[in-house]
Formats: structure tokens, sequence, C-alpha cells
């Protein structure tokens, strides 16, 4: 049964993101995403458009002979697995290349929604989480690959393959959008992928509903350049109002003086901030 009071909420979020890029102070952390992403489309599109009628006849071959006459439909289909492919492949890179703004990002919308002071960091310190902010990168890529590559070969199956898969892979695309930007507040306080990936599904509509819209944006041109910071905006809305209080009374997060994030003190119910210890909030 759906959960309209999450459809709404998925929604709200959706909205308040697109608010949230053009507040003061916030907009010069915004700008450096697009331009990697104005970049990074412009060389994929350049690689696809060039090669892309190979990449169509390397699919057509696997075809067998007693379904010729479902050629059209295949090439229909072989077009939208590779569209598929340069969607999947945007993603991916731009996750990793727009990683360290985007966590960056979160956490000044973060401090302009709660009001509180942030630990004062500089780019020294900002560099020493750059490698942690890829690792979980890598994190979501091998949560997410197996299964991309399953669907991704689930749509050579004949009428299953035009119908069915289309429907999953777009439901699990907007689960992965979900996930993709609501991990850059929660890996600025530490919390596990697990961790995350279990609280996100405790709000499972809330988390398909934003991720879809996301997904939808990413298909529409030029829009496409602009949801990312957007995305990431009201994802860090949605930690603040669904994630934030109830994780910190119930596990104490800490971290060490050097993070970025914001963490409140041990044994305090008051919302001042200050550092700790570097410790995860699930076993890994």
């Amino acid at each position: 049964m759906v959960n309209e009071k999450e459809v709404k909420s998925g929604l709200h979020y959706f909205v308040m993101g697109w608010s949230l890029i053009s507040q003061q102070g916030l907009r010069r952390f915004v700008i450096m995403p697009i331009l990697l992403n104005i970049v990074l489309m412009i060389g994929l599109l350049w690689l696809f458009i060039t090669q892309i009628s190979g990449m169509i006849e390397w699919v057509m071959n696997f075809l067998p002979d007693w379904l010729n006459w479902m050629s059209s439909i295949m090439f229909i289909a072989s077009l939208v697995m590779i569209l598929t492919v340069f969607y999947f492949s945007f993603t991916m890179l731009s996750g990793f290349i727009a990683a360290p703004f985007n966590g960056l990002l979160a956490e000044k919308v973060e401090k302009m929604l709660t009001g509180e002071v942030m630990i004062e960091t500089n780019m020294q310190d900002f560099i020493k989480d750059v490698p942690r902010m890829l690792a979980r990168e890598w994190q979501k890529l091998w949560y997410s690959l197996p299964k991309y590559i399953a669907l991704f070969l689930f749509g050579f199956m004949p009428f299953l393959g035009q119908t069915v898969v289309p429907i999953i892979a777009f439901v699990f695309g907007a689960w992965m959008m979900a996930i993709q930007y609501c991990d850059y507040p929660f890996d600025n306080h530490k919390i596990s992928f697990h961790a995350m990936r279990f609280k996100l599904a405790q709000n499972r509509t809330q988390s398909l509903v934003f991720g879809a819209l996301i997904t939808l944006c990413t298909l529409v041109p030029i829009i496409n350049l602009v949801v990312i910071p957007v995305a990431v905006c009201g994802a860090t809305a949605m930690w603040v109002d669904t994630y934030r209080k109830e994780l910190y009374d119930a596990n104490r997060v800490k971290t060490s003086q050097n993070s970025t994030a914001l963490y409140p003190k041990h044994g305090t119910n008051k919302t001042d901030i200050t550092s700790g210890n570097n410790h995860d909030i699930v076993s890994k």
C-alpha cells in the first residue's frame, strides 16, 4: 500500500532542492558540480555518438536467426539498452568526479538548515576527506553494478526484456538515485553505507518518489546538468528532517577532530557542535 504522506514528503524534498540551490551562500558550491557535469556530458556524448552504430551492430549479433522477424523490435530495444548504458556511465562517473564537491555542498546545506556552527576546515582537511568519499562511491558501485548487469542481460529476453525489465530497471534506478544523493549527508557523519540503506528502506516510498523524480530529470537535456546539486540539496534536507535527530539520539555519533561534518556533544541534549572519535554507528 502506498504511503500518501511519504509520497508528499518525497515530492517536497525534491522541490526544496530546487529552492535551495538559488540560496545566497550556496551558489558557489553549486557551480562546480554543474561545470563538471557539462564537461562529462559533452565527452560521453561525443564517445557514444561516434561509436553508437558499432554498438548497435554488436548487440544485434546476439539475435538468433529464428528471431530475424523481430529485428525491428530488437533494434529499438538495443538502442534503449545503449542509452541505458550511457545513463549509467554518466551517473557513475559524475558520482566519482563530483563526490568531494557534493559532500561539501551537503555540509553547507546542513549548516544553513540547522543554523549550527560547523567546525572550521581548510583545504588540507578537505583533501584528507577525498579518499574516504571516493571509497564510498566504490561501495555504491559494487552494490549497484551486479544488479544493473543482471537487468541488462534480462533485457535480451523476448517480451519480458521489453515489458517487465524496463519497469524493474526504472524502480531500481530510482532507489539508486535516493541512495546516491542521500549518501552525501550520511557519509559526512560517518554513518555506514549499510546503515544508510537500512534507514532509507524504512521510508521506502519517500526514497523512491524522491529518486524517481531525480531519475526523470536526468533524462531531460539541460536539466540533467543542474539536477545533481538539486538532488544533493533535497537529500540533505531529507536527512535533516527525517534521520538526523534519530541517529544522533540512538547512536551518539562521533567523529575525529579533522572531520568536515557536524556532530553533537557526547551525553548532552543540546545542539552545540563539537568533535569526537571516529566511529561508525554500525559495525561492518
